[in-house]
């Protein structure tokens, strides 16, 4: 009985040690820095060999959403503090593919109109997220200021805690809204495009 007195005792100490260690680290929480930059985006042009409905196109569009997180990496005793120190966030679409009905001869007037069209669709992504870069921006940030630093008792699993760091800051509710914000914004914006024209530029081709 008075063993296994001892070994719980130790193994509270043991608790306790590694929680203080723990709450030790907040100490060397910083105010984050958030860096944020759009991606270079290119355009690529094809005609699948299936007709399209009503001899349109359309445009597929990848976003990007990237984070860098940046860590402090402190050591104290029986281990390391790691804290965050910055985000670079690369936010954006970067790739762009528009399918263009392939009964439309290249160059042609009708070619050209629904190119002209769906060009529009891809200035519309473009610029919901130039709109949205100051959301972005407070968004990010009030995730990364969230994030708390950790304690680790070996150097080696440090990139371990950085990876868990990069999902908490992803998963923060602010950054999952203002991202289904820019979501709804360029469907609504897009929308709007196809209802003001409706065709009228193919209409012109005849």
């Amino acid at each position: 009985m008075h063993r296994l007195g001892l070994s719980l005792v130790l193994g509270c100490s043991a608790l306790f040690l590694g929680t203080c260690f723990a709450a030790d680290c907040v100490a060397y929480k910083k105010i984050p820095a958030v860096y944020i930059n759009t991606p270079d985006w290119s355009k690529t042009i094809v005609q699948p060999r299936k007709e399209m409905d009503l001899l349109h196109g359309n445009v597929v569009a990848t976003m990007v959403d990237n984070y860098q997180i940046n860590a402090d990496v402190v050591p104290v005793d029986g281990g390391f503090c790691v804290g965050l120190k910055s985000v670079n966030a690369i936010v954006g679409y970067n790739d762009f593919v528009v399918n263009i009905d392939m009964r439309h001869i290249p160059e042609s007037c009708e070619y050209n109109a629904v190119l002209a069209h769906e060009d529009k669709h891809i200035k519309t992504y473009l610029s919901v997220i130039d709109d949205f870069k100051g959301e972005l921006q407070k968004s990010i940030y009030s995730a990364a200021q969230s994030v708390m630093p950790r304690f680790v008792k070996n150097r080696h699993l440090v990139d371990g805690v950085i990876e868990k760091m990069n999902d908490e800051l992803q998963s923060h509710p602010d950054v999952v809204l203002v991202k289904q914000k820019i979501f709804a914004d360029v469907e609504i914006r897009n929308k709007q495009i196809d209802r003001a024209e409706s065709g009228d530029e193919l209409k012109k081709c005849k």
